[in-house]
């Protein structure tokens, strides 16, 4: 791995400066490569060296382009840098180029790979001192490699990296011990041809699996899609209702929902899989959940409030909203808050929504007449969340709950999932104080 270091031709553009390529620039760094040498592009950062490609292509002539996942690698300007011989390779790949003993977990899914890969950091820091748990979650890959370099942390004995399709597009040198896939849905389809070539590019974690790799149960399209890709005896199909978790007890878990249950017996089956010892389960068990993933952000004058901004797939809605209408009050009502920017995807998927009793849907945003359109949900419509919001704390009463499980993209009016997550609980948080009747 260290020649693919040696390798690499200068100039290095790094294309896209969010956290990956923050980190992908310091690695090379310690690594040994002159600052001069290493170029940073980013179409929207005014500070980056170089925020127009052709200007970057022309004037610079990088011989290498580090490309962060939400860069298409069908861009035109790429394709024809490719085709001219330039390298294209991702800080995953330079992260992987800087492993000796570590052994590598990876997790991929449409929707439930944040909460699988947090149980599996649960477990991990349960018995493990050095474990590290990143990638498409958290901290990029590069980052622990830097850190690694420069002293800050010894090496991993287990890594566990949540993948993106957009990762596993550009992954060279990434090999895995032990694998897993959550759910198959439809997501991502602003970038993928069509449903076919999203499933196979999730699909490819399979082929840089060395050991097991492991399926949910109740994945959605996911076994399915196995059957026809012609499982082997490396492919393991998990389900919570397996005689192996008997005697682990998950149903003991912290976690609230049937689906939380697969994921926690999907993790649960990884780190058998991986020999770790008991207490790794239960770490996991004690788990309490991820921000902006049903957080239950608190009830305020007797108003229940979930922050769900993650959920940008119809599966994720479905859930969300099933989750937290069985869970609601007696004589309590349902406000479920869709919209954000459309990505492609199938709104008619939450039509079955509508036979939910006391449910009120409320859109807002880039997507809402989309959303409703197609999904024949009937509801008032906002340009903003925010206006969104100030119809539910006016329309809401004592028993009802509030959620916040969009479908649509932050993009249109937030910087990220997080950002409009931390817009809701902030809003929530000025209902709660004007209301002066805050009970948790």
């Amino acid at each position: 791995m260290k020649e693919f270091i040696k390798n690499l031709k200068t100039p290095i553009a790094i294309v896209g400066m969010g956290k990956s390529g923050e980190a992908a620039r310091r690695l090379l760094l310690d690594l040994g490569f002159s600052a001069q040498s290493v170029l940073t592009f980013d179409g929207k950062l005014p500070t980056a060296d170089f925020n127009d490609p052709e200007a970057l292509m022309s004037k610079a002539a990088p011989k290498t382009l580090v490309v962060s996942p939400g860069v298409p690698l069908t861009s035109a300007w790429i394709q024809k840098a490719q085709s001219e011989g330039v390298k294209i390779t991702s800080e995953i790949s330079l992260a992987c180029a800087c492993l000796e003993q570590e052994k590598l977990m990876g997790i991929t899914g449409s929707v439930g790979k944040s909460t699988t890969v947090s149980l599996l950091g649960a477990g991990l820091e349960a018995f493990s001192k050095t474990g590290f748990v990143g990638g498409n979650l958290g901290i990029p890959f590069s980052q622990y490699a830097a850190e690694v370099i420069e002293g800050q942390r010894p090496r991993a004995d287990w890594i566990v990296l949540e993948l993106s399709s957009y990762q596993l597009e550009n992954c060279e040198n990434l090999s895995l011990d032990l694998s897993a896939i959550t759910y198959f849905t439809s997501n991502h389809l602003e970038r993928y041809d069509n449903l076919e070539h999203y499933y196979h590019t999730k699909w490819n974690i399979h082929s840089i699996t060395k050991k097991a790799m492991l399926l949910n149960n109740e994945g959605g399209d996911l076994v399915e899609y196995s059957k026809k890709k012609g499982r082997d005896e490396s492919v393991k199909v998990i389900s919570k209702n397996d005689p192996a978790f008997k005697d682990l007890h998950l149903e003991k878990a912290q976690l609230i929902g049937q689906h939380n249950q697969d994921n926690l017996a999907l993790a649960s089956a990884l780190a058998l899989e991986a020999g770790w010892p008991r207490e790794a389960i239960e770490g996991m068990k004690n788990f309490k959940g991820l921000v902006h993933r049903l957080e239950n952000v608190g009830t305020f004058k007797g108003v229940r409030f979930i922050n769900d901004s993650k959920a940008t797939a119809m599966d994720s809605v479905l859930i969300a909203s099933t989750a937290a209408h069985d869970t609601l009050a007696n004589g309590g009502k349902l406000f479920l808050l869709l919209g954000g920017r459309d990505k492609n995807l199938p709104w008619q998927d939450l039509m079955p929504l509508k036979h939910f009793q006391s449910v009120e849907f409320v859109f807002f945003g880039e997507c809402r007449e989309i959303a409703q359109k197609k999904s024949l949900l009937p509801g008032s419509s906002y340009p903003q969340l925010g206006e969104a919001l100030e119809h539910c704390f006016k329309k809401a009463k004592s028993s009802d709950t509030v959620l916040l499980s969009p479908g649509g993209t932050s993009l249109d009016e937030f910087k990220s999932f997080e950002d409009r997550g931390n817009f809701f609980k902030s809003k929530v948080a000025e209902f709660a104080k004007t209301s002066q009747l805050a009970e948790s």
